[in-house]
């Protein structure tokens, strides 16, 4: 499962091998921080669009970067390793940078898949990967399953008297 958890240039000559084959490359990117249905069933369908799929993974200082100064809750080896145990995930990578774009350049994916919360022209790396004869792929989201939905009933749990 470790060996599934690569830095980009092992990633990179990794995903040679799988171009020869004239396999579809897929990816997608978020924090999964607090794993939950919602990433399951996500992860699920962006993996059914090609065959192997490739999970850019925020680092715990780009969290911070996007989210609130406390996030991320799970630190980042331990979000990789259970990200890299799922069966439908075939290569980690963790990136530091706000957004993906500089990943997506390097990878260029044959499908990238974001959530239906997203707007197709307000998906970075989409340009890049069209340019390229990828297409891209809005997976609809589980209502009232987020990250932060299950913070604040945590909160509410331990707050109310």
């Amino acid at each position: 499962m470790r060996g599934s958890i690569l830095n980009l240039s092992n990633l990179l000559n990794k995903l040679d091998e799988h171009k020869k084959k004239n396999q579809r490359i897929v990816f997608t990117n978020g924090c999964f921080d607090i794993l939950h249905i919602g990433h399951v069933r996500y992860l699920s369908e962006a993996k059914s669009q090609g065959d192997v799929l490739v999970v850019g993974l925020n680092s715990d200082a780009s969290v911070r970067k996007i989210k609130e100064e406390q996030r991320p809750i799970v630190d980042q080896d331990q979000r990789a390793e259970i990200l890299a145990s799922l069966k439908c995930v075939d290569y980690v990578t963790i990136f530091n940078d706000a957004d993906p774009f500089e990943l997506i350049s390097a990878i260029k994916p044959d499908v990238l898949v974001k959530g239906a919360d997203w707007k197709e022209e307000d998906i970075i790396g989409a340009d890049v990967v069209k340019a390229n004869g990828g297409k891209v792929v809005r997976v609809p989201v589980v209502p009232e399953s987020s990250t932060t939905d299950i913070i604040k009933k945590i909160i509410k749990l331990y707050t109310d008297d």
